[in-house]
């Protein structure tokens, strides 16, 4: 059972079951725990090479035991997530941890990924459970239905799931109109039926300023 301990640090109770979560996030636990160190990206001899392909890199370890575990990453705001079987788009650096049955591998996104400089393929996490994902400051979960489509700078992007098409597209922003300064020439385009993930603060991105 996933639950928050205020907005920054994920309590993990287990009773015998599994947790993954990214390596060295673990802040403390009671009871009885043991830790192994994996690798993030997919399962088995394709994901090593799928992780080797894409450079969509993940260091997890995988927590099980009896007890309370508390996990953290750099005071990052802690989302939680639950799936019914369907699959979550996240970059891999915002995922901190997922039901050890939920299933992770890679996606291709083409431009986008370059343009924030996180590479060509980003990770995702599918199956029936819960995942806990982070942002820098206070996320927040942003509707698209067909009528109403998004439009995201890259670098605020953290996580999407649903039934979503997402198209790379250059334009004029707000601040370009005011006359300030150089602002975000591409954005990411979200159309379909989903919720997309958006933190309050920019990756520096390769986009983002040319």
């Amino acid at each position: 059972m996933f639950r928050l301990q205020g907005s920054k640090t994920l309590a993990v109770d287990l009773t015998g079951d599994a947790v993954k979560a990214k390596n060295g996030s673990m802040v403390a636990y009671d009871g009885r725990m043991a830790f192994k160190k994996m690798s993030g990206g997919g399962e088995g001899i394709r994901g090593m090479v799928t992780r080797r392909l894409t450079g969509e890199q993940m260091t997890v370890m995988e927590v099980t035991g009896q007890g309370t575990c508390y996990f953290a990453d750099r005071a990052s705001e802690i989302n939680l997530v639950s799936l019914r079987g369907e699959k979550l788009y996240v970059e891999a650096s915002n995922l901190l941890c997922t039901d050890a049955g939920l299933r992770t591998g890679t996606a291709f996104t083409g431009l986008r990924g370059g343009a924030t400089g996180n590479g060509l393929f980003t990770t995702t996490v599918e199956g029936t459970g819960q995942a806990a994902i982070m942002s820098d400051g206070s996320a927040v979960v942003l509707r698209v239905t067909p009528q109403y489509p998004l439009c995201v700078d890259p670098g605020a992007y953290i996580a999407h799931q649903g039934n979503l098409q997402q198209h790379f597209q250059s334009g004029v922003n707000f601040r370009t109109l005011i006359g300030e300064g150089s602002g975000e020439s591409f954005q990411i385009r979200f159309e379909g039926e989903g919720l997309v993930y958006v933190q309050p603060s920019e990756r520096n991105t390769i986009g983002g300023d040319v």
